[in-house]
């Protein structure tokens, strides 16, 4: 293991003495980050955000968002399959019910567990960017925005298109996926359906992935937009070693369906958007696959919500606002039937303190129908030292009610605790970030102190898990990374693009004596990322990708991936990749093996 990091720095070294400076180099300091209220370019940011454009979500060696994520600084995704078909994502050491996914801004949290909350009804031919925050986002996005937020970012085509992807591969990999644009007037709409199916790296480990999505909108005048959207997934898959190892034939199938229609407003200095969504997640799980009568359950959750989110530029700076009504309901064989509302109000603001510094700080509260009123005050302060640096510093609280599942779920191997209390954090970090010709880098320093941190624990191997609320729980960490992008400009040979992170994780835990821990754990200690983007020509690209990752409780592992592609903007393109180069055998999550080498290929046509 420490040959592979050794090799992932040496490469993190040389590549930069291949690469020159370029006109034409990439830069994201145009792009909004889409944080619902105070909309702020992401190079005048003071948070620690990883931005993943679409050209790198093309060009990765992946057949899902869950495989795109392994690869952003400081996310550690836990796969329990080939191309995510079940995956917990956290961040900063965080766990996966900590994590906030957002679809446009629209959460994605489900009542009944964090292990849904990657059910994303998008094929990743429509994804469009995705935004990686760090850190606390209670203040931003509301509570389960723990330890941070991944929203993913679709956008409608103005122009006519029409793209086609077909694949196949080890483990009787096969997938096909339409997706197209028709713009009718001042009307945009996109359609996109994908089918993914495998015969599974091991016993019982197969799977059926079905998306449907579209999304319209238009520009009725100036200032005022309209924008919905319909998108269901149906995951099928067996789930041998998911949630013990105890039952090997684990069974599930999960449908989830999400609906939204939002207007906005935008006139001069003041900006208004208002949305309603609805998501349904259903949830059939066996613990032996062809004997339901063993033990067998149905979950099915709705989610109802409104929203008005706005913004106001005055003399005194930029005024964020918003206003939530959520309502959260369970019907289950299991958990019971039960049901919760949520309401919240938002509050901030930015303001320039002189020509060189800002400060933004708001306050976010919420109200629980179990729980009553909590706050979320936060701020952060940026300094712009010269054009190309910048330094930061912010503090936030966090808060994580509890899953129905952590409270209620009776099983064989788990049981709930209806006892528990939500957790509860403090934040803060420090950082750097530095921006020109093509280059980014960034280095931070976080600290994030937990109380009442709902952890699943056990005294013996003859328990069952049951989950308790830890003490006190202290996480600090160092996350240092640079990027390199430029476009094609037609060379021979070109590196197109070039990443290398490294991310430290320290975690204190206490009052946890006696007891086995099944999540907290196993977050990330040690995490090396580098990337290598190779243009050959016009048509030919090579992506390289490595990564070292070492978890507190678990052995380290190193992983090469690669990919190839030829005419991938143009008519008719091919592709192939390969995953796990070096056939490691490696865990992410739970006992459940991982494949060894794998390769997959395919065609992709584009017709405008």
């Amino acid at each position: 293991m420490k040959k592979a990091l050794v090799l992932i720095l040496l490469a993190g070294f040389a590549v930069p003495v291949f690469s020159q400076s370029d006109t034409t180099s990439q830069n994201l300091e145009e792009v909004l980050i889409q944080e619902n209220r105070i909309q702020i370019p992401f190079s005048k940011q003071s948070r620690n955000i990883s931005v993943v454009g679409k050209n790198q979500i093309e060009t990765t060696p992946a057949r899902s968002l869950q495989e795109v994520l392994t690869f952003v600084p400081g996310v550690d995704v836990r796969q329990r399959g080939v191309s995510g078909v079940q995956a917990d994502i956290g961040i900063r050491g965080g766990s996966f019910e900590q994590t906030l996914m957002l679809l446009n801004g629209i959460k994605l949290t489900d009542p009944q567990t964090g292990h849904h909350m990657m059910n994303i009804p998008v094929p990743l031919v429509n994804i469009d960017r995705v935004e990686v925050l760090k850190g606390p986002a209670s203040r931003i996005f509301g509570q389960n925005a723990f330890a941070g937020a991944v929203n993913v970012i679709t956008r409608l085509s103005e122009e006519r298109n029409l793209r086609i992807q077909g694949y196949g591969g080890d483990f009787g990999m096969r997938g096909v996926n339409f997706a197209g644009s028709l713009p009718a007037g001042k009307y945009r709409q996109n359609l996109a359906v994908s089918y993914d199916e495998s015969d599974g790296h091991q016993y019982n480990s197969d799977y059926k992935v079905s998306n449907i999505f579209y999304e319209g909108g238009a520009q009725l005048d100036e200032a005022n937009e309209i924008r919905g959207m319909i998108a269901y997934t149906d995951r099928t898959f067996g789930a041998n070693g998911f949630y013990t190892s105890a039952f090997p034939d684990q069974w599930e199938s999960i449908q989830t369906t999400l609906a939204s229609l939002a207007h906005t407003f935008q006139k001069d200095r003041f900006y208004l958007n208002t949305r309603a969504y609805w998501r349904r997640n259903e949830d059939e799980y066996r613990l032996r696959r062809n004997e339901p009568e063993f033990f067998q359950n149905f979950h099915t959750s709705d989610v109802f919500a409104l929203e008005a989110n706005g913004s106001y530029q005055s003399k005194l700076g930029t005024t964020g606002f918003g206003v939530e009504v959520r309502k959260e309901q369970i019907e289950s064989t299991n958990l019971g039937n039960h049901d919760r509302t949520l309401s919240g109000l938002f509050l901030e603001q930015l303001v320039q303190l002189g020509s060189k510094t800002d400060l933004r700080a708001g306050l976010y509260s919420n109200y629980y129908s179990e729980y009553g009123w909590k706050h979320f005050p936060g701020a952060e302060l940026g300094f712009q030292a010269s054009k190309s640096l910048r330094f930061y510093s912010g503090i936030g609280s966090s808060y994580r009610i509890p899953t129905y599942t952590d409270l209620y779920y009776v099983g064989p191997t788990n049981i709930g605790n209806a006892d528990l209390v939500p957790e509860q954090a403090r934040s803060f970090e420090v950082g750097g970030k530095w921006n020109r010709s093509g280059w980014r880098g960034e280095l931070v320093y976080f600290n994030r102190y937990s109380e009442n941190l709902i952890e699943w624990t056990r005294s013996s191997d003859q328990d069952p898990w049951q989950p308790r609320n830890l003490n006190e729980v202290t996480f600090n960490g160092v996350e240092a990374s640079v990027h390199y992008a430029i476009n094609s400009n037609g060379r021979p040979i070109q590196v197109r693009e070039f990443m290398l992170s490294y991310n430290f994780i320290d975690a204190d835990f206490s009052g946890q004596e006696g007891l086995e821990s099944r999540y907290a754990l196993t977050a990330l200690r040690n995490q090396v990322i580098t990337g290598v983007l190779v243009g050959f020509g016009e048509k030919v690209e090579w992506n390289t990708k490595m990564r070292y990752v070492e978890r507190m409780s678990l052995d380290p592992y190193f992983l090469l991936d690669m990919r190839v592609d030829y005419n991938r903007l143009g008519k008719l393109g091919f592709f192939a990749e390969a995953s796990n180069i070096t056939n490691e055998d490696y865990i992410e999550a739970g006992t459940v093996q991982m494949p060894g080498r794998w390769f997959r290929a395919g065609f992709m046509v584009n017709l405008e």
